[in-house]
C-alpha cells in the first residue's frame, strides 16, 4: 500500500468519524448528566418518554466498552486516543492514509506507556503511605494506645485498597501480621512486610513495637532517598532520549516552514517511504534501548526481560 493517490474527501470523512468516536469514548456520561440536570431543574415532574435515541445508545455502548477495558487491562483508556486526531491532521496535511494508520497502531503503545507511568506513580504513593503509617502508629503507641487501637486510629491514606483486611483483623482479634503481609503484596507497599515482622516480634516476645516501626520507617526513607537520587542522576539520560526522539518532528516542521514540503516527499515517494520506515524502526529501537538501560540502572536485580 502506498501513500499517494489518497482521496482528500475520504480522508476527511475518516478523520471526522475517528474524532467523533474518540469524543463519544471520552465523554460517555455527558448525555446522562444533562438529562439528570433537566429532571432536577424541572422539579421532579413527569418526564416524557422519548423515542429511540441512537446517540444515547452509542454513548452507553462506549461506556460499557470503557468498563470492560478497565476490568481487562486495569486502567482507563482516554488520553492515548489523542493520537487519532493528531494522525488525522497529519493525514490531511500530507494527503495520505499512512499517518492515520500509524496513529491507530500507536494508540495501544501509548496507552501501555501511560498505564506504566500511572502504576509507577501509584507505587511511589504507596511507599510514602507506608512510611507515614509507621510514623502515625508509632505516635499512637507512645500516646498510650493498644497496638490494635493504634492501628485502627490511623488513616491508611494510599493503602486503602487492601486495608480492610488489616482493620478487620485488628478489630476482631484476627491475625494482624498475616493481614499486613497480604496488604504488602500491593506494588509499593512491600514495607508492610517489615511492619508485620515487627508486630509478630512485639506480640511473641514483648519487644517495643514503636521502636521497631521507627526503624522500619527510617529504612524505608533511606531506600526512597536513594531511589530519588538515582532518578535525578538518570534525568539527564531521559531528557537526551526525549530530545533525540523529538528532533525528526522538529526537522519536519522546519522543512515545512522553509517550503520544502517534507510530508509529501516522505509519504508519496519510494525514497521517502523507505526513509520513513527505516527512521521509524531506528526511533523505536533507540527508545527501547534507552528504556532498558534506565530500568537496569534503577533495578539492578531485576531481569532484563521483565518489562511489565
Amino acid at each position: 500500500m502506498t501513500g499517494g493517490g489518497a482521496d482528500p474527501g475520504a480522508l476527511t470523512l475518516c478523520a471526522a468519524l475517528l474524532c467523533a468516536g474518540a469524543a463519544v469514548w471520552l465523554f460517555p456520561g455527558r448525555g446522562r448528566q444533562v438529562r439528570r440536570a433537566r429532571l432536577l431543574l424541572a422539579g421532579g415532574g413527569p418526564v416524557e418518554r422519548a423515542g429511540p435515541d441512537p446517540v444515547r445508545r452509542l454513548s452507553e455502548t462506549a461506556a460499557w466498552l470503557r468498563e470492560r477495558w478497565r476490568v481487562r487491562y486495569g486502567g482507563r483508556m482516554g488520553r492515548e486516543l489523542l493520537c487519532l486526531p493528531v494522525g488525522c491532521v497529519i493525514a490531511l496535511l500530507g494527503s495520505s492514509i499512512l499517518p492515520l494508520l500509524g496513529a491507530v497502531l500507536a494508540t495501544p503503545a501509548v496507552g501501555r506507556w501511560l498505564r506504566a507511568r500511572r502504576r509507577e506513580r501509584d507505587r511511589a504513593r504507596r511507599a510514602a503511605g507506608v512510611i507515614e503509617l509507621c510514623a502515625a502508629v508509632a505516635g499512637e503507641l507512645r500516646a498510650g494506645r493498644h497496638p490494635c487501637e493504634a492501628l485502627l486510629a490511623v488513616d491508611p491514606g494510599q493503602l486503602r485498597e487492601r486495608w480492610g483486611l488489616v482493620t478487620a483483623a485488628a478489630r476482631f482479634g484476627g491475625d494482624v501480621p498475616d493481614a499486613l503481609r497480604r496488604a504488602a503484596r500491593l506494588p509499593g507497599a512491600e514495607g508492610l512486610a517489615g511492619v508485620a515482622a515487627c508486630w509478630q516480634v512485639a506480640v511473641d516476645e514483648g519487644a517495643g513495637l514503636a521502636a521497631g516501626l521507627d526503624r522500619v520507617a527510617a529504612a524505608l526513607r533511606a531506600e526512597r532517598d536513594q531511589r530519588e537520587s538515582l532518578d535525578a542522576k538518570l534525568a539527564g539520560a531521559r531528557a537526551t532520549a526525549v530530545a533525540l526522539a523529538v528532533l525528526p518532528v522538529v526537522g519536519l516542521v522546519l522543512g515545512g516552514l522553509l517550503g520544502a514540503d517534507p510530508l509529501r516527499e516522505l509519504l508519496h515517494t519510494p525514497a521517502g517511504l523507505g526513509c520513513l520506515l527505516v527512521g521509524g524502526l531506528l526511533e523505536w529501537a533507540g527508545l527501547v534501548w534507552t528504556g532498558r538501560m534506565v530500568r537496569a540502572a534503577r533495578e539492578p536485580g531485576r531481569p532484563v526481560a521483565d518489562e511489565r
